[in-house]
């Protein structure tokens, strides 16, 4: 029994000695957890900072890619268009009736293009035997949209035709044809549908014609023509029937006459000339067929008060004979007087 008591203190003993190393151990496990857990959110912390930063400098990076490309097609788009307009061109294009000049290429250097050979057939570009052309490609901010191109003609070194992006949108939108290094067509596509809205004809380093789909459904529904420098015509298909229902002559740049269908019908039935007040355009006389006859059966005389037209004088022939039946005389635009060549007709 005391054999057991003495066993019994001496392992007590043990134990007394050895439970401060194992709670060191204990303490010591715990702190190397603690400092672990701690490296990890730490770690993961300098983590997440670090993809914060690389997401703002990728984006950075991403602005300044795009500020650089806004530049880089600014400064294309100067180099292709050259330098700003004339007061002269400034003045064209304020007035319609202006013929517009030729647009000038620019002569930039071949060493800026990318150049490949190749052989047409006869008939592709107007040309009556088989030809070698140079095709440029120029892609200067290198996103694999062109924003030009141009043949060139391999044996004269003379353009022939060349196509371009005028508005840098990675499509081109018009195209250009060359006669002895000089344009004489262009077409266009203006609202960027993928179809031409617009086409050009040029002659001695001016517009001679212009046609245009106004509403872009395919049909030229606008003609223009140009002569020494000036508008002398337009002709106008307002309901896309294929017939010109409005047609107007000019006259040193001012209105001379027209005329137009109002009926719709495909005949012209208003026929109108203009007199030039004070450097403004007026209706001097306007005739009508009213009914439809495909004679003229109104006629009506304009005079000018304040700066406006009134009418002076209406003619009718109201019953289709070719003669005047009814002459009604204005003052200040208000009837003064109506003659009738035969009593017995009925007039309004």
């Amino acid at each position: 029994m005391d054999r057991r008591l003495v066993c019994l203190r001496r392992n007590a003993l043990i134990a007394l000695l050895t439970l401060p190393a194992v709670l060191l151990i204990w303490a010591a496990a715990v702190e190397a957890q603690i400092d672990y857990e701690s490296d990890v959110e730490g770690e993961m912390a300098r983590q997440e900072e670090l993809q914060r930063v690389q997401g703002e400098i990728d984006a950075e990076l991403k602005r300044q890619e795009a500020l650089h490309r806004s530049r880089d097609l600014s400064e294309i788009g100067r180099a292709l268009n050259g330098s700003p307009a004339s007061d002269e061109e400034l003045e064209q294009r304020a007035d319609p009736r202006i013929a517009p000049k030729a647009p000038v290429d620019r002569d930039l250097p071949v060493a800026i293009f990318d150049s490949e050979e190749i052989e047409v057939p006869a008939g592709t570009l107007g040309n009556s035997e088989p030809m070698v052309i140079i095709m440029r490609t120029l892609d200067a901010d290198r996103d694999g949209q062109p924003e030009q191109i141009r043949y060139v003609d391999k044996s004269t070194g003379e353009m022939i035709r060349k196509a371009a992006d005028r508005d840098y949108d990675g499509a081109l939108d018009t195209w250009q044809t060359y006669t002895n290094n000089a344009l004489d067509e262009r077409t266009l596509d203006t609202d960027n549908d993928g179809h031409i809205d617009t086409w050009e004809k040029y002659q001695g380093g001016q517009m001679i014609e212009r046609i245009i789909d106004r509403n872009g459904n395919g049909h030229k529904d606008a003609y223009y023509t140009f002569s020494i420098g000036s508008l002398v015509e337009e002709r106008h298909d307002r309901n896309d029937d294929g017939e010109f229902d409005l047609i107007v002559n000019y006259q040193g740049r001012l209105k001379s006459r027209s005329r137009e269908d109002r009926s719709g019908d495909g005949q012209f039935d208003t026929w109108t000339t203009y007199a030039v007040v004070d450097g403004e355009e007026l209706p001097a006389t306007i005739k009508r067929d009213s009914n439809g006859s495909g004679k003229v059966d109104i006629i009506e005389t304009f005079e000018t008060s304040s700066g406006k037209p009134v009418i002076a004088k209406r003619e009718e022939d109201t019953n289709g004979d070719g003669t005047i039946d009814v002459t009604s005389t204005y003052r200040e635009g208000k009837l003064y007087r109506r003659e009738l060549a035969d009593p017995t007709l009925v007039t309004e």
